[in-house]
């Protein structure tokens, strides 16, 4: 697939830009705060719906506009595709295809990118809602249909919350209730643990490689980290499991007010050679593990939906040494659209600008 343009009407401070995206690479250079990342964040958008910086799609709005667009002419399967999105400070999305209005789920299967930023680089040193979150994102781009059953386990839980909350105040339960959200959060919940630990190990195997290529003598294992779960499992397995920690824990959720077991608590642990590397892995070695992933990333969309993904690169490259900027520029495909923000050409060897487009932004324009 291949972005043919993008033009972006009040997002962020791109009050009106224009960009000819056609070309396999696209160089975006500028000055910080000038508009670099809100481009790149738009494309991404368009592919999940979501923001990797806000919750909050008013953020989009620029200041003192009523709504925010973002329109995109792509190629995918040598069929011409429009997107369009837009945001009103009434709260009002409208989502259209080809000019139709189309469902989410539709809309988010059409283009599919991996998105690498400096915020990546500190995954590994982030929360586990940043690492969970990650693969979150990472699963969507693969199954569109896995944010309705994320939507739907936090909905419950939000439920289940209320209710433990109520208790608290008035003393008064609803076990009848409280059981019906435990069998809803075990129905949505295991199918979630269930793509997560699946995604993982086929990351890991392709992480693995382009792990030691990188490291030369190290050896990275992924694993999924659940209170209830030590080792592999099916979903039916899981499911018994997270039922049973559900029993064990009631009192205890009920004396705290809130869902303390559930695919929301968990967390991915990264190990270089047996040792866990959020603890013991320098800031060279955590970067060589996100590196590794995101390439894995777009290998992993490639394998399952037939399409390149699009890669972002978002100021990344200033942060990588020589070693680990000239493995991600060569391990590109060529065929991999790629769009690179950067401060100045002055990380790119000559070789690699000769066939890149280059556009300079200053103050969310085009200069």
């Amino acid at each position: 697939m291949r972005l043919r343009d993008l033009k972006l009407t009040n997002y962020r401070n791109c009050k009106d830009l224009y960009l000819d995206l056609s070309g396999n690479k696209i160089l975006i250079i500028g000055k910080n705060a000038q508009g670099k990342t809100n481009i790149l964040e738009s494309i991404y958008f368009l592919s999940t719906l979501k923001s990797p910086r806000t919750s909050n799609n008013l953020e989009l709005i620029n200041f003192g506009a009523e709504k925010a667009e973002i329109n995109c002419n792509m190629i995918k399967a040598d069929t011409d595709v429009e997107l369009d999105f837009s945001y009103s400070t009434e709260k009002k999305r409208e989502i259209a295809l080809n000019k139709v209005k189309t469902t989410p789920k539709n809309f988010k299967s059409v283009l599919k990118t991996v998105l690498f930023s400096t915020a990546d680089l500190l995954l590994l040193r982030g929360n586990p809602s940043d690492r969970r979150d990650w693969l979150d994102r990472a699963i969507s781009q693969i199954y569109p249909a896995y944010d309705e059953r994320l939507s739907k386990y936090d909905k419950i839980r939000i439920q289940k919350n209320n209710l433990l909350k109520d208790y608290l105040k008035t003393g008064n339960t609803n076990d009848t209730l409280l059981d019906v959200y435990n069998e809803q959060l075990v129905i949505t919940g295991s199918n979630i643990i269930y793509l997560r630990k699946k995604f993982l190990k086929e990351i890991e195997k392709i992480a693995k490689e382009k792990h030691r290529i990188i490291s030369e003598t190290e050896n990275l294992k992924i694993e999924y980290d659940c209170s209830f779960l030590n080792g592999e499992f099916e979903l039916e397995d899981i499911a018994s499991a997270f039922k049973n920690s559900l029993d064990e824990r009631r009192i205890e959720e009920m004396r705290r007010g809130q869902a303390c077991v559930g695919p929301h608590r968990d967390d991915i642990i990264f190990y270089i050679n047996d040792s866990e590397a959020t603890k013991f892995a320098s800031q060279g070695q955590q970067r060589t593990i996100v590196l590794a992933l995101k390439l894995s990333e777009l290998d992993i969309i490639t394998s399952k939906t037939g399409d390149e993904p699009v890669l972002l690169l978002d100021d990344v490259l200033a942060e990588l040494d020589d070693i680990r900027q000239n493995y991600l520029l060569k391990s590109i495909n060529e065929n991999t659209q790629t769009i690179i923000t950067s401060v100045d050409t002055i990380l790119f060897e000559y070789e690699f600008l000769k066939d890149v487009k280059i556009y300079k932004i200053e103050a969310g324009k085009v200069i």
